[in-house]
């Protein structure tokens, strides 16, 4: 039998485990600056402990190892990829990147995915496990400790769907912006979801000040059945209404994903259907340059076709931008780097 994932403890709970093993309740505070602020990987680390109380954790308690086995730096922009190794040998990857308002981390919430949208590597595989709140916030702690700076903003958009695994990273998002962990902002974090309807509803209860982002990518029912396997389940009407109460509950701007994959979904008929869906609403568009993997044959369009889709989105009052891209000379699609050693694993 494992020992307790003590990273995945919040700060009441591990005042509760403390309490359990006799220890007094000021020892809790101890030992989460020690995991969430200082970021130790070791209980040997927390030195105003004492032997005794050290040996008593390493008996009962494990601090679950995220390891880094690859690291790619663009040449191109200050963006950096990180491949990490989990304790069952799994791997998830993680992007940092660099602006001048500050560092941003993209982190996974799943190993794999079982979403199946058609453009995404990240699906290939389907999905192995749900990722742990202590694995969430490894990510994020490894890269801090690699690049020696702090992280200020996170999004939840690398490989997996963080609303398949709810109650993980509920508990994620309440410890990454703990007063007495890192204390990021809830502001400053963004969850992307592929439109999973009663979980969007239950987040919208939830009484924190995340930024959704739906990834839409059709226009229409029809065309977001072609690219995404959840629409059969839940209709484009219904995930709308979901976005309008998330925005209702908690009065934060919905942004929409849309990727733009050449003859797809860039045509006269899907900036009518995207006019029409997002005229009446509070929310931004984040138009994405589909990233083409080789498992699929889509194709990124031009440039010129990129900028023409959003002036024409802008002169119907829609408001957008274009992601910029980042880290193209590097495996930057979500799931490339995890993919490519996979393969390199199999072939050996």
């Amino acid at each position: 039998m494992r020992k307790k994932d003590i990273c995945s403890c919040t700060y009441k709970e591990l005042q509760m485990e403390m309490q359990e093993i006799g220890e007094k309740p000021f020892r809790a505070k101890q030992i989460y600056e020690w995991l969430h602020v200082k970021l130790a990987g070791e209980f040997d680390e927390m030195t105003n402990l004492s032997k005794a109380l050290r040996q008593k954790l390493e008996e009962q308690y494990e601090i679950r190892k995220v390891s880094m086995i690859d690291r790619q730096i663009s040449k191109m922009d200050p963006t950096e990829k990180f491949l990490f190794e989990l304790y069952d040998g799994n791997m998830v990857e993680s992007v940092l990147m660099k602006y001048n308002y500050g560092n941003s981390v993209c982190i996974s919430s799943q190993v794999g995915c079982r979403m199946g949208c058609r453009f995404c590597a990240s699906t290939i595989g389907g999905k192995l496990r749900d990722l742990t709140p202590s694995e969430m916030l490894g990510q994020i702690y490894q890269i801090q400790k690699i690049c020696g700076e702090r992280i200020s903003n996170i999004v939840v958009m690398g490989t997996g769907e963080p609303l398949d695994n709810y109650d993980n990273f509920l508990k994620f998002v309440h410890m990454i912006s703990d007063e007495h962990g890192l204390h990021i902002s809830q502001r400053n974090i963004t969850a992307s979801t592929c439109g999973i309807v009663p979980n969007m509803k239950r987040l919208a209860e939830e009484g924190l000040q995340i930024t959704l982002a739906l990834s839409l990518h059709g226009s229409s029912q029809q065309k977001r059945q072609e690219l995404m396997p959840i629409a059969k389940k839940y209709e484009l009407s219904e995930v709308l209404e979901a976005c309008d109460y998330y925005f209702e509950k908690t009065g934060r701007r919905i942004t929409f994903e849309y990727s733009l994959v050449q003859g797809v979904n860039d045509t006269q008929e899907d900036l009518k259907g995207l006019v029409d869906i997002m005229k009446n609403r509070n929310c931004h568009m984040n138009l994405i340059p589909v990233n083409p993997i080789k498992e699929r044959n889509f194709r990124k369009p031009s440039r010129k076709n990129a900028l023409e889709f959003k002036n024409k989105l802008e002169h119907n009052g829609i408001n957008v931008t274009i992601r910029r891209e980042r880290g193209s000379d590097i495996d930057g699609a979500c799931g490339q780097l995890r993919r490519r050693h996979i393969e390199s694993q199999e072939e050996n």
